[in-house]
C-alpha cells in the first residue's frame, strides 16, 4: 500500500497536517527499508558493471549499516538540542544528495564512500522521525494509530524491496535504486515544511562524542579485520593489529560510558534479566536473517539459475512474512508474554535455516522446500521483532526508555555489520571446502582467490567446470544457512534462559 493510501485509510490524524506530517515520516521509513532489503539484488550486477569483488559487496552493504550506528545515540542528542524537525531536514539533504551520488558512482570506491554518507543520514533520520510522531500525535489513541500505519509503511520497505530492486533492474538501470530517492527526499523536504511542528528537549543530556567515537572505532576494526582477513590472512601483523585496535576501542567505550555522567549507554540495564532476554532477541535477528539477506539473491541466481525478476520474486517469500505477521506477533505477545513469543520466534527462524540447508543439500534443491524454509524464517522473525522492542524499552523506567530504544537499535545494526563479515567468510570456507574435493592439492594457494570469484558468481573461473563451481557456491552457501540456524537456535536458549532468571 502507498503511504499516502495508508495515511487516507485510517483515521489516525485528525487535521490535514498531521496528515501530511503523517506521510512525511512514513516516506522517511519506506526509504530507509529500501535502501536495506532491495540494494542486495543488484550485488550481482555491480559485480559485472563496476568489477565489484566480494569484499567490495560487503562493504557496499556494510558502509550503510556502520554509518548508521555511528550516528544514533548522537542524533538524537543533536535533534533534542536543536530541534527534531531541523535535523530531520538536515539528514533528508545528506541522504538524498547520498542516494544522488551512489546513482552516479563510475567504481566501487565511490559507491561504497556514498554508501556510508548515506548511513549518515539514514541513522539519524530513524531516530528524529520517532521524537517528531511522538510530539505530533499526543493523545494516546491517535499516537498508537500513528505509530501502527508507520509500522506498516515501514513493513513495506523491508517488504518490496527485493521486488522493488529486481523490477528497477528489469525495466531500467541498476543506479535507479539509488536515484528513485532523490525525488521521494524532496517530496518529504517539502511535506515536512509545511506540517511538521519544531520540537526540542530543553533538558537534553550533552553528546557523547567520547562514547560514540570508541564504539565506531571497535565495530568499524572487527568488521574490517573479518571481511579482509580471509584476502590478506588473519594471523598477519597487520590484521591482528586491527584485531588489538578493535579490543582497545571497546575496553575504551567501556571506560568511558561508566565513567560519564551521561552516557550513551547505561551499563547498568545489562543487570536486568528481562532487558537481556529481549536484547538476544535484536541480537538473533540480525545474526541470521537479515546477513543472510545479502548473499540469498547470489544463492538464487548462481547456484540455483534463477534470472533476476524470479529471484524478486522468490526473495518476497522470506520478506514478506515482516509484513503480515506482526499484528498476530502482537496478540499473543500480550496474550502468552514476550518471554514466551521472542524465544519461540527466534527457534522458529533457526528450525527456518536448518531447513532451508536440508533443502540445498538434495541434489536437486526444491525450489518449494526453499520457499517453504524461507517463510518459517520470516515468520520467527516477524514474531521476533515488535515484542522485541516494546519488551526492551518496558524493562525499564520511563526516563530510560530513549537510551534502551537506543541500545535496542545499535544492537540489532552492530549485529548486523559483523554478521554480513561473518557469514561472508562462513559462505568463503565452505565454498574452499567444496573445492579441496575437486581441484588438485598442488592449487591449493589459487583456492582463496577461486572462492572468492565464485562467492561474486563468477562460475566460469580458470581451472574449474561451471558444474563444479555452481556446486561450491551452493555448499558455501549451506554452511552459511547452518551458521545462521544454529545461530538463531542458540540465542533462542538464551533469550529463554534470561527471561527464566528474570522471574
Amino acid at each position: 500500500m502507498p503511504p499516502v493510501a495508508a495515511v487516507s485509510a485510517v483515521s489516525a490524524p485528525r487535521t490535514a497536517k498531521d496528515g501530511l506530517a503523517l506521510t512525511a515520516v512514513c516516506l522517511v521509513a519506506l526509504m530507509f527499508g529500501l535502501e536495506i532489503s532491495s540494494v542486495p539484488v543488484i550485488l550481482p550486477t555491480l559485480e559485472q558493471q563496476l568489477s565489484t569483488g566480494f569484499q567490495d559487496a560487503q562493504w557496499i552493504m556494510n558502509a550503510y549499516t556502520l554509518a548508521c550506528t555511528s550516528v544514533l545515540m548522537a542524533a538524537g542528542t543533536l535533534a533534542d538540542r536543536f530541534g527534531r524537525r531541523r535535523m530531520l531536514v538536515l539528514c533528508l539533504w545528506l541522504f538524498g544528495l547520498a542516494s544522488l551520488a551512489c546513482g552516479l558512482a563510475n567504481d566501487a570506491s565511490t559507491l561504497i564512500a556514498a554508501r556510508f554518507v548515506q548511513g549518515v543520514g539514514a541513522g539519524a533520520m530513524m531516530i528524529c522521525q520517532f521524537a517528531i510522531l511522538s510530539h505530533q500525535f499526543r493523545e494516546p489513541a491517535a499516537r498508537a494509530r500513528a505509530f501502527a500505519i508507520w509500522g506498516v509503511i515501514a513493513g513495506v520497505g523491508l517488504g518490496f524491496g527485493p521486488m522493488v530492486g529486481a523490477l528497477i533492474l528489469a525495466v531500467a538501470d541498476w543506479r535507479w535504486v539509488f536515484l528513485v530517492h532523490v525525488p521521494l527526499t524532496l517530496l518529504t523536504l517539502v511535506l515536512l515544511r509545511i506540517s511538521v511542528q519544531e520540537s526540542r528537549d530543553p533538558a537534553g543530556h550533552r553528546l557523547d562524542i567520547a562514547g560514540m567515537l570508541t564504539l565506531t572505532l571497535s565495530v568499524f576494526a572487527l568488521v574490517y579485520f573479518i571481511t579482509q582477513g580471509s584476502e590478506n590472512g588473519f594471523c598477519t601483523p597487520a590484521m591482528l593489529g586491527w584485531a588489538g585496535l578493535s579490543l582497545v576501542g571497546l575496553l575504551l567505550f567501556i571506560t568511558v560510558e561508566r565513567r560519564s555522567a551521561h552516557p550513551m549507554f547505561d551499563v547498568s540495564v545489562f543487570r536486568i534479566p528481562r532487558f537481556n532476554g529481549a536484547l538476544m532477541g535484536s541480537i538473533g535477528m540480525n545474526f541470521s536473517f537479515w546477513p543472510f539477506m545479502i548473499y540469498l539473491p547470489l544463492y538464487f541466481q548462481a547456484g540455483l539459475g534463477y534470472d533476476t525478476l524470479t529471484t524478486g520474486g522468490a526473495l518476497l517469500a522470506y520478506t514478506l512474512p515482516t509484513l503480515w505477521v506482526p499484528p498476530l506477533a502482537e496478540r499473543l505477545a500480550l496474550r502468552y508474554g514476550a518471554e514466551r513469543i521472542i524465544p519461540l520466534g527466534l527457534g522458529m527462524m533457526g528450525a527456518g535455516f536448518i531447513a532451508m540447508a536440508a533443502a540445498n543439500a538434495a541434489e536437486h534443491a526444491s525450489i518449494v522446500l526453499v520457499l517453504v524454509s524461507c517463510v518459517t524464517a520470516g515468520a520467527g522473525l516477524a514474531l521476533t521483532n515488535s515484542p522485541t522492542t516494546n519488551t526492551t524499552t518496558g524493562s525499564v523506567s520511563a526516563d530510560r526508555a530513549g537510551m534502551a530504544s537506543g541500545i535496542d537499535l545499535s544492537a540489532r545494526l552492530i549485529t548486523l555489520s559483523l554478521n554480513i563479515a561473518l557469514m561472508g567468510l562462513v559462505l568463503l570456507l565452505g565454498i574452499s571446502h567444496h573445492l579441496c574435493g575437486v581441484l588438485p592439492a598442488s592449487s591449493a594457494l589459487d583456492w582463496p582467490a577461486i572462492s572468492q570469484n565464485i562467492a561474486t558468481g563468477k562460475l566460469d573461473t580458470l581451472g574449474l567446470a561451471r558444474a563444479d563451481a555452481q556446486a561450491a557456491l551452493r555448499h558455501g552457501a549451506g554452511w552459511a544457512m547452518l551458521f545462521a540456524g544454529l545461530g538463531a537456535g542458540g540465542l533462542a536458549m538464551l533469550s529463554g534462559y534470561c527471561f527464566r532468571r528474570g522471574r
